[in-house]
């Protein structure tokens, strides 16, 4: 985790950059094409997007425009609760992908659990068979959702993107994903902005020379969970990057993990898998 062209290596192989850039409500068109084609020129090769985010055509207008091979990007989508089961997520699948103009994805995800997330799965275990896709997992599972998925499963999953944050640090579940060799990924690291008012962050990137977003997105990485910042600002989607020439002491680390309080920003995955989102 040297620089930002640092990977992690997935149990089936595969390598998947440490830092991505997240494209949650990133308007679709002009504000999306150029937001990724900026990540890309900076250095991200980790782009994540999602059919329910409704931007993927810009998404894979920004690749084109960016003058990277295809090879050269980890791009990452997923299914939306309302398109699973199997047919209906292999569907999803073709569209998604003629969307983001590409044949394959190196990362396709089971969006929340849900009741047909079994059957969602072999779906992604088919497509992944037949080479559609480099590697497979989910987001949202907690514990109990994995246990459900794992017991009917022929392909064990690669990743387990989540809300993780320091206010949020979900110790069994990456215990869990730890043992059983799936990597965690967080989403909405800086918690929609709100993390900025933490008194320790604040003394933190002060002690260091660097922002509270930097503190956290490195805090991250030295966890071992990769991260995906989302940003339509230039300037912090430069700072976002810029992670790699500083390293947060055991100590510090230690203290960031106090933080963690259970607080979501996002749904609650049991409710979401008994009563829909």
């Amino acid at each position: 985790m040297k620089d930002i062209k640092g990977y992690t290596t997935l149990n089936n192989g595969v390598k998947m950059p440490w830092l991505g850039f997240g494209t949650y409500k990133v308007e679709d068109g002009h504000t999306v094409i150029e937001s990724v084609k900026e990540a890309l020129r900076i250095g991200y090769r980790n782009i994540d997007t999602a059919s329910y985010y409704d931007n993927e055509e810009g998404v894979g207008i920004a690749i084109k425009e960016s003058g990277l091979s295809r090879e050269e990007i980890f791009l990452v989508s997923k299914v939306w609760n309302s398109d699973q089961g199997y047919e209906k997520t292999l569907k999803a699948f073709e569209t998604s992908i003629k969307k983001l103009g590409t044949d394959y994805l190196d990362l396709y995800l089971i969006h929340w659990p849900n009741l047909l997330h079994n059957e969602s799965w072999r779906a992604l275990e088919k497509l992944y068979k037949e080479g559609y896709i480099k590697a497979i997992g989910i987001s949202n599972f907690t514990v109990k959702h994995l246990k459900n998925l794992m017991a009917d499963a022929e392909i064990m999953p690669m990743i387990n993107q989540v809300e993780f944050h320091p206010l949020l640090i979900q110790n069994e579940l990456r215990q869990f994903c730890k043992k059983n060799n799936i990597q965690l990924e967080a989403w909405s690291p800086l918690m929609r902005g709100k993390i900025f008012d933490n008194k320790l962050l604040k003394e933190l990137a002060k002690k260091y020379g660097k922002t509270i977003a930097q503190i956290v997105l490195r805090w991250d990485l030295q966890m071992g969970v990769v991260t995906i910042p989302k940003s339509t600002n230039i300037t912090r989607i430069k700072e976002n990057s810029q992670i790699f020439d500083f390293e947060i002491s055991e100590e510090d680390l230690f203290k960031i993990q106090q933080l963690d309080k259970g607080i979501r920003i996002g749904s609650d995955p049991d409710k979401v898998y008994k009563y829909g989102i």
